[in-house]
Protein backbone atom coordinates (compact mmCIF):
# COMPACT_ATOMS: atom_id res chain seq x y z
CA UNK A 1 0.00 0.00 0.00
CA UNK A 2 1.22 3.50 -0.75
CA UNK A 3 0.13 7.02 0.15
CA UNK A 4 -0.31 9.53 -2.68
CA UNK A 5 -0.82 13.27 -2.88
CA UNK A 6 -3.77 14.82 -4.67
CA UNK A 7 -3.41 14.29 -8.42
CA UNK A 8 -5.14 17.58 -9.15
CA UNK A 9 -3.53 20.17 -6.85
CA UNK A 10 -0.58 18.25 -5.41
CA UNK A 11 -1.55 18.73 -1.77
CA UNK A 12 -1.61 15.91 0.77
CA UNK A 13 -4.22 17.56 2.96
CA UNK A 14 -7.21 15.23 2.66
CA UNK A 15 -10.20 14.41 4.84
CA UNK A 16 -11.59 10.90 5.28
CA UNK A 17 -14.73 10.39 3.24
CA UNK A 18 -15.33 6.64 3.54
CA UNK A 19 -13.22 4.12 5.50
CA UNK A 20 -11.88 1.05 3.75
CA UNK A 21 -14.43 -1.70 3.24
CA UNK A 22 -12.65 -4.79 1.98
CA UNK A 23 -13.37 -8.35 3.14
CA UNK A 24 -10.72 -9.68 5.48
CA UNK A 25 -10.96 -13.08 3.84
CA UNK A 26 -9.94 -11.82 0.39
CA UNK A 27 -6.58 -10.53 -0.74
CA UNK A 28 -6.90 -6.82 -1.56
CA UNK A 29 -4.95 -7.26 -4.79
CA UNK A 30 -6.79 -10.38 -5.98
CA UNK A 31 -6.68 -10.34 -9.76
CA UNK A 32 -10.31 -11.40 -10.15
CA UNK A 33 -11.37 -8.20 -8.42
CA UNK A 34 -10.07 -6.19 -11.38
CA UNK A 35 -12.40 -7.71 -13.95
CA UNK A 36 -14.38 -5.16 -15.92
CA UNK A 37 -17.50 -7.13 -15.06
CA UNK A 38 -16.80 -7.36 -11.32
CA UNK A 39 -19.90 -7.13 -9.12
CA UNK A 40 -17.93 -6.46 -5.93
CA UNK A 41 -19.71 -3.17 -5.29
CA UNK A 42 -19.12 -1.18 -2.09
CA UNK A 43 -15.81 -2.96 -1.47
CA UNK A 44 -13.03 -0.38 -1.61
CA UNK A 45 -9.89 1.13 -0.16
CA UNK A 46 -10.03 4.19 2.08
CA UNK A 47 -11.56 7.07 0.11
CA UNK A 48 -10.61 10.67 0.87
CA UNK A 49 -11.44 14.15 -0.41
CA UNK A 50 -8.76 16.79 -0.91
CA UNK A 51 -9.42 19.76 1.36
CA UNK A 52 -7.91 22.15 -1.17
CA UNK A 53 -9.56 21.24 -4.49
CA UNK A 54 -12.21 18.64 -3.66
CA UNK A 55 -10.80 15.73 -5.70
CA UNK A 56 -11.97 12.37 -4.35
CA UNK A 57 -9.57 9.43 -4.52
CA UNK A 58 -8.47 6.19 -2.87
CA UNK A 59 -5.64 6.66 -0.39
CA UNK A 60 -3.71 4.62 0.58
CA UNK A 61 -3.91 2.04 -2.20
CA UNK A 62 -1.75 -0.59 -3.94
CA UNK A 63 1.22 0.69 -5.92
CA UNK A 64 0.86 1.57 -9.58
CA UNK A 65 2.96 -1.49 -10.46
CA UNK A 66 0.67 -3.83 -8.52
CA UNK A 67 -2.45 -2.40 -10.11
CA UNK A 68 -0.96 -2.63 -13.60
CA UNK A 69 0.06 -6.24 -13.02
CA UNK A 70 -3.48 -7.13 -11.98
CA UNK A 71 -4.93 -5.59 -15.15
CA UNK A 72 -2.32 -7.34 -17.28
CA UNK A 73 -3.16 -10.77 -15.86
CA UNK A 74 -6.93 -10.59 -15.41
CA UNK A 75 -9.18 -12.80 -17.56
CA UNK A 76 -12.81 -11.74 -18.02
CA UNK A 77 -14.84 -14.08 -20.29
CA UNK A 78 -18.13 -12.85 -18.77
CA UNK A 79 -17.53 -9.58 -20.64
CA UNK A 80 -18.31 -11.34 -23.91
CA UNK A 81 -21.85 -12.19 -22.81
CA UNK A 82 -22.94 -8.55 -23.10
CA UNK A 83 -21.37 -7.91 -26.50
CA UNK A 84 -24.67 -7.00 -28.16
CA UNK A 85 -25.48 -4.32 -25.60
CA UNK A 86 -21.96 -2.92 -25.74
CA UNK A 87 -22.05 -2.69 -29.54
CA UNK A 88 -25.34 -0.77 -29.41
CA UNK A 89 -23.84 1.50 -26.77
CA UNK A 90 -20.70 2.23 -28.76
CA UNK A 91 -22.64 2.94 -31.95
CA UNK A 92 -24.56 5.56 -29.99
CA UNK A 93 -21.34 6.88 -28.46
CA UNK A 94 -19.59 7.16 -31.82
CA UNK A 95 -22.41 9.14 -33.36
CA UNK A 96 -22.13 11.59 -30.48
CA UNK A 97 -18.36 11.78 -30.92
CA UNK A 98 -18.75 12.67 -34.60
CA UNK A 99 -21.43 15.25 -33.81
CA UNK A 100 -19.25 16.92 -31.18
CA UNK A 101 -15.96 16.73 -33.03
CA UNK A 102 -17.61 17.80 -36.26
CA UNK A 103 -14.97 16.47 -38.63
CA UNK A 104 -15.14 14.23 -41.66
CA UNK A 105 -14.12 10.63 -40.95
CA UNK A 106 -12.01 10.43 -44.09
CA UNK A 107 -8.34 10.00 -43.17
CA UNK A 108 -8.94 10.55 -39.45
CA UNK A 109 -7.11 8.55 -36.78
CA UNK A 110 -8.54 7.54 -33.41
CA UNK A 111 -6.98 5.92 -30.36
CA UNK A 112 -9.26 4.27 -27.80
CA UNK A 113 -7.36 4.13 -24.51
CA UNK A 114 -8.36 1.16 -22.38
CA UNK A 115 -10.22 -0.41 -25.30
CA UNK A 116 -10.52 -3.88 -23.73
CA UNK A 117 -11.49 -6.26 -26.58
CA UNK A 118 -11.98 -3.38 -29.03
CA UNK A 119 -15.73 -3.15 -29.58
CA UNK A 120 -15.56 0.63 -29.96
CA UNK A 121 -12.75 0.22 -32.50
CA UNK A 122 -14.97 -2.01 -34.59
CA UNK A 123 -17.68 0.65 -34.71
CA UNK A 124 -15.16 3.37 -35.60
CA UNK A 125 -13.71 1.26 -38.41
CA UNK A 126 -17.17 0.58 -39.80
CA UNK A 127 -17.66 4.36 -39.92
CA UNK A 128 -14.52 4.86 -41.98
CA UNK A 129 -11.97 5.79 -39.33
CA UNK A 130 -8.48 4.40 -38.83
CA UNK A 131 -8.97 3.17 -35.29
CA UNK A 132 -6.35 1.86 -32.88
CA UNK A 133 -6.75 0.56 -29.36
CA UNK A 134 -4.50 0.55 -26.31
CA UNK A 135 -5.05 -1.99 -23.55
CA UNK A 136 -2.90 -3.50 -20.74
CA UNK A 137 -4.96 -6.70 -20.30
CA UNK A 138 -3.27 -9.51 -22.25
CA UNK A 139 -6.46 -11.59 -22.47
CA UNK A 140 -8.45 -8.65 -23.88
CA UNK A 141 -5.73 -7.73 -26.39
CA UNK A 142 -5.59 -11.28 -27.71
CA UNK A 143 -9.39 -11.42 -27.98
CA UNK A 144 -9.45 -8.15 -29.91
CA UNK A 145 -6.64 -9.14 -32.25
CA UNK A 146 -8.44 -12.42 -32.93
CA UNK A 147 -11.25 -10.24 -34.27
CA UNK A 148 -8.83 -8.49 -36.62
CA UNK A 149 -8.61 -5.23 -34.64
CA UNK A 150 -5.51 -3.08 -34.24
CA UNK A 151 -4.71 -3.12 -30.53
CA UNK A 152 -1.43 -2.24 -28.81
CA UNK A 153 -0.69 -3.94 -25.51
CA UNK A 154 0.31 -1.49 -22.80
CA UNK A 155 -0.58 1.88 -21.29
CA UNK A 156 -0.46 5.39 -22.70
CA UNK A 157 2.26 6.37 -20.23
CA UNK A 158 4.42 3.42 -21.17
CA UNK A 159 4.08 3.22 -24.97
CA UNK A 160 5.96 6.34 -26.20
CA UNK A 161 3.69 6.76 -29.21
CA UNK A 162 4.68 9.25 -31.93
CA UNK A 163 3.81 12.87 -31.19
CA UNK A 164 0.80 14.44 -32.92
CA UNK A 165 -0.30 11.13 -34.42
CA UNK A 166 -4.04 11.00 -33.59
CA UNK A 167 -7.03 13.26 -34.15
CA UNK A 168 -9.15 11.84 -31.32
CA UNK A 169 -8.43 9.97 -28.09
CA UNK A 170 -11.29 8.29 -26.25
CA UNK A 171 -11.43 7.10 -22.64
CA UNK A 172 -14.63 5.12 -22.02
CA UNK A 173 -14.95 4.31 -18.30
CA UNK A 174 -11.16 4.32 -17.91
CA UNK A 175 -9.92 7.38 -15.99
CA UNK A 176 -11.31 6.15 -12.67
CA UNK A 177 -8.89 3.20 -12.95
CA UNK A 178 -5.74 5.22 -13.69
CA UNK A 179 -3.01 5.48 -11.07
CA UNK A 180 -1.86 8.86 -12.44
CA UNK A 181 -4.54 10.65 -14.52
CA UNK A 182 -2.50 13.86 -14.78
CA UNK A 183 0.49 12.15 -16.38
CA UNK A 184 -1.82 10.21 -18.70
CA UNK A 185 -3.52 13.40 -19.90
CA UNK A 186 -0.16 15.09 -20.45
CA UNK A 187 0.80 12.19 -22.69
CA UNK A 188 -2.60 12.29 -24.39
CA UNK A 189 -2.03 15.92 -25.33
CA UNK A 190 1.40 15.08 -26.75
CA UNK A 191 0.10 12.37 -29.09
CA UNK A 192 -2.87 14.44 -30.29
CA UNK A 193 -2.58 16.46 -33.47
CA UNK A 194 -3.05 20.25 -33.26
CA UNK A 195 -6.69 20.88 -32.50
CA UNK A 196 -7.22 17.22 -31.58
CA UNK A 197 -9.93 16.07 -29.21
CA UNK A 198 -10.10 14.01 -26.05
CA UNK A 199 -13.41 12.33 -25.15
CA UNK A 200 -13.80 11.05 -21.58
CA UNK A 201 -16.66 9.21 -19.92
CA UNK A 202 -16.45 8.55 -16.20
CA UNK A 203 -18.37 8.44 -12.94
CA UNK A 204 -19.67 11.64 -11.38
CA UNK A 205 -18.99 11.63 -7.64
CA UNK A 206 -20.98 14.87 -7.29
CA UNK A 207 -24.10 13.47 -8.97
CA UNK A 208 -27.32 13.16 -7.02
CA UNK A 209 -27.13 9.34 -6.82
CA UNK A 210 -23.62 9.52 -5.35
CA UNK A 211 -24.66 12.19 -2.85
CA UNK A 212 -27.88 10.45 -1.92
CA UNK A 213 -26.39 6.98 -1.48
CA UNK A 214 -23.14 8.14 0.13
CA UNK A 215 -21.19 5.08 1.37
CA UNK A 216 -23.77 2.82 -0.32
CA UNK A 217 -23.07 4.18 -3.82
CA UNK A 218 -22.29 0.94 -5.71
CA UNK A 219 -19.43 2.41 -7.74
CA UNK A 220 -17.22 2.69 -4.68
CA UNK A 221 -15.04 -0.24 -5.74
CA UNK A 222 -11.52 -1.49 -5.14
CA UNK A 223 -10.47 -1.01 -8.77
CA UNK A 224 -11.60 2.63 -8.85
CA UNK A 225 -8.79 4.92 -7.73
CA UNK A 226 -10.26 8.32 -8.64
CA UNK A 227 -13.76 9.73 -8.46
CA UNK A 228 -14.04 12.83 -10.61
CA UNK A 229 -16.80 15.34 -11.13
CA UNK A 230 -17.26 17.59 -14.16
CA UNK A 231 -15.67 20.36 -12.09
CA UNK A 232 -12.51 18.51 -11.03
CA UNK A 233 -11.98 16.77 -14.38
CA UNK A 234 -12.41 20.05 -16.29
CA UNK A 235 -9.83 21.73 -14.07
CA UNK A 236 -7.32 18.92 -14.52
CA UNK A 237 -7.69 18.93 -18.31
CA UNK A 238 -7.33 22.71 -18.47
CA UNK A 239 -4.19 22.60 -16.34
CA UNK A 240 -2.45 20.15 -18.68
CA UNK A 241 -3.33 22.03 -21.88
CA UNK A 242 -6.91 21.31 -22.95
CA UNK A 243 -9.87 23.60 -23.47
CA UNK A 244 -13.11 22.18 -22.15
CA UNK A 245 -15.68 22.41 -24.90
CA UNK A 246 -18.76 20.35 -24.17
CA UNK A 247 -20.24 18.11 -21.52
CA UNK A 248 -22.78 15.41 -22.26
CA UNK A 249 -24.58 12.47 -20.72
CA UNK A 250 -24.67 9.38 -22.90
CA UNK A 251 -26.89 6.44 -22.27
CA UNK A 252 -25.83 2.83 -22.46
CA UNK A 253 -27.64 -0.29 -23.60
CA UNK A 254 -27.88 -3.35 -21.37
CA UNK A 255 -29.66 -6.62 -22.02
CA UNK A 256 -32.31 -7.28 -19.42
CA UNK A 257 -30.68 -10.60 -18.57
CA UNK A 258 -27.29 -8.99 -18.05
CA UNK A 259 -28.82 -6.21 -15.99
CA UNK A 260 -30.43 -8.80 -13.71
CA UNK A 261 -27.09 -10.55 -13.28
CA UNK A 262 -25.56 -7.37 -11.87
CA UNK A 263 -27.74 -7.79 -8.79
CA UNK A 264 -25.76 -10.85 -7.75
CA UNK A 265 -23.62 -9.03 -5.19
CA UNK A 266 -26.74 -7.60 -3.53
CA UNK A 267 -28.90 -10.72 -3.59
CA UNK A 268 -27.79 -13.86 -5.48
CA UNK A 269 -31.23 -15.42 -5.05
CA UNK A 270 -32.97 -12.36 -6.50
CA UNK A 271 -30.52 -12.21 -9.41
CA UNK A 272 -31.04 -15.88 -10.28
CA UNK A 273 -34.80 -15.53 -9.96
CA UNK A 274 -34.97 -12.53 -12.26
CA UNK A 275 -32.74 -14.17 -14.86
CA UNK A 276 -34.87 -17.32 -14.81
CA UNK A 277 -38.07 -15.27 -15.20
CA UNK A 278 -36.66 -13.19 -18.05
CA UNK A 279 -35.52 -16.30 -19.88
CA UNK A 280 -38.92 -17.96 -19.49
CA UNK A 281 -40.57 -14.82 -20.87
CA UNK A 282 -38.01 -14.61 -23.71
CA UNK A 283 -37.01 -11.13 -22.52
CA UNK A 284 -33.42 -11.80 -21.40
CA UNK A 285 -31.97 -10.65 -24.74
CA UNK A 286 -33.97 -7.43 -24.92
CA UNK A 287 -31.69 -4.36 -24.79
CA UNK A 288 -32.84 -1.28 -22.90
CA UNK A 289 -31.32 2.19 -22.95
CA UNK A 290 -30.31 3.46 -19.52
CA UNK A 291 -29.42 7.09 -18.83
CA UNK A 292 -27.37 6.85 -15.65
CA UNK A 293 -27.39 10.09 -13.69
CA UNK A 294 -23.99 9.33 -12.18
CA UNK A 295 -22.08 9.16 -15.49
CA UNK A 296 -20.91 12.10 -17.58
CA UNK A 297 -18.95 12.61 -20.79
CA UNK A 298 -16.50 15.47 -21.22
CA UNK A 299 -15.10 16.55 -24.59
CA UNK A 300 -12.05 18.83 -24.68
CA UNK A 301 -9.76 20.14 -27.37
CA UNK A 302 -5.99 20.41 -27.38
CA UNK A 303 -5.10 24.00 -26.63
CA UNK A 304 -2.38 25.53 -28.79
CA UNK A 305 0.32 27.46 -26.98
Amino acid sequence: MEWVACNLCGNDDAVLLYPALLPRTNSPDSIARYRCTSTLYRQHHTIVRCRQCGLVYANPRPSEEEVLRAYQEVVDPFYLREEMGRQLTFRRHFKTVEDIVGISPGGRRLLDVGCYIGLFLKVAQECGWEAWGLEPCHWAVEEGRRRGLSILEGTLKGMSLPAESFDVLTFWDVVEHLADPRATFVEARRVLKPGGWIIIQTLNVESWPARLLGPHWPWLMEMHLYYFSPRTLTRLLEEVGFTSVKRARLGRYLRLGYLASRLESFSPRLARGLQWTLERLHLAEWPILIHAADLFTLCARKREE
